[in-house]
């Protein structure tokens, strides 16, 4: 189907939402471990915004201890810690998810 000025009509375009990222790194000793990632997905699951953990275009649920161990990540990897920006409390999860991991996930090493 055409407009009135003969140009086709377009599909709309899905806007992709802005995001939120914060990139930190893994300091504790054992890296994102069983009980690291345990702690990360009790920190996640306070706030209601979704959060994205991703490390060498991996991404996984900040809320999947499973998927957080798959990602490997040693002392020393970087990881993305990314969330929608119109989530009410997004800034707050980033901010205290990065915190933790900041804190070697308060392990003493």
């Amino acid at each position: 189907m055409a407009t009135a000025d003969n140009e086709p009509d377009r599909e709309p375009v899905a806007s992709q939402p802005d995001l939120l990222t914060r990139t930190v790194t893994i300091v504790n000793l054992r890296g994102l471990h069983a009980r690291a990632a345990a702690r990360f997905v009790v920190m996640a699951e306070r706030f209601n915004t979704p959060v994205d953990v991703s490390r060498d275009g991996q991404v996984v649920s900040a809320r999947s201890i499973m998927g957080l161990m798959m990602l490997g990540a040693g002392r020393g990897a970087s990881i993305i810690l990314q969330a929608e920006a119109d989530g009410w409390d997004a800034q707050e999860a980033l901010d205290a998810l990065a915190t933790l991991v900041e804190a070697g996930f308060d392990e003493q090493d």
